[in-house]
């Protein structure tokens, strides 16, 4: 009688841990979303950077497509986010904002500064890799910071906005720095949501991870630039 009561025990305990993910402290749902975000994830930067590397030679397409075509294309992801159409979405979405950082990119290249676009991008791959580990085993939830992105997300626009009008490189430059605090804080925030079943759509956790990426190297580009002098 004990044996079989031992033997139900852990025939409970197996069935548990297969579905809450004991062993990791994170569901099996949310081990899938985690793990498809960042196969699609790696799939999209990999497909965005060889955009980029043939578009270094093209011209910008400025500040107003850039930003109507960013808007276009994420509401065409949100629409097709439940179908198969949603993952050509992501890719034409990543695909046009690789296209808008390879003229950047080949500015540096061109004057003599690629050693600028290597380090943002180490720094961006530390960051993003560091902050994952964080989220990821801390298991912390970090959804209290929703708030606070939602406003500053706001505040950063409306200072980006500002500084494009005004042509202020001072204003610029904070609008990098914060860019750079927000992105940073955007990758726990995206992380957490994903391990605390909070986002349940690795089409839209791909696209959330992958801006915070592209805002991250952005910025950290510009404020390296600014302080080597070459901005």
């Amino acid at each position: 009688m004990e044996n079989r009561r031992f033997s139900v025990r852990q025939n409970e305990a197996a069935y548990d841990a297969a579905q809450t993910g004991t062993s990791t402290g994170i569901s099996a749902d949310a081990m899938n979303v985690l793990r498809n975000t960042y196969m699609l994830l790696g799939m999209t930067l990999a497909f965005s950077a060889v955009v980029a590397y043939l578009s270094m030679g093209a011209q910008h397409p400025g500040f107003i497509v850039t930003i109507v075509g960013y808007i276009g294309l994420l509401f065409l992801t949100y629409k097709l986010k439940n179908s198969p159409w949603g993952i050509l979405s992501v890719f034409a979405l990543t695909g046009f904002m690789g296209y808008t950082l390879g003229p950047i990119i080949g500015s540096f290249v061109a004057a003599g500064a690629s050693q600028i676009v290597a380090q943002a991008l180490t720094l961006t791959a530390v960051a993003f890799v560091g902050l994952s580990a964080v989220a990821l085993i801390s298991k912390k939830d970090f959804s209290f910071m929703g708030s606070f992105l939602t406003a500053g997300a706001f505040v950063l626009i409306g200072a980006m906005v500002l500084a494009f009008v005004m042509e202020s490189s001072a204003l610029q430059l904070a609008v990098s720095a914060g860019f750079t605090i927000f992105a940073s804080i955007m990758i726990l925030f995206e992380t957490s949501q994903i391990i605390k079943g909070g986002e349940r759509n690795y089409i839209i956790a791909t696209v959330g991870l992958y801006v915070s990426i592209y805002n991250l190297f952005l910025s950290l580009l510009h404020l390296l630039s600014a302080f080597s002098g070459n901005d």
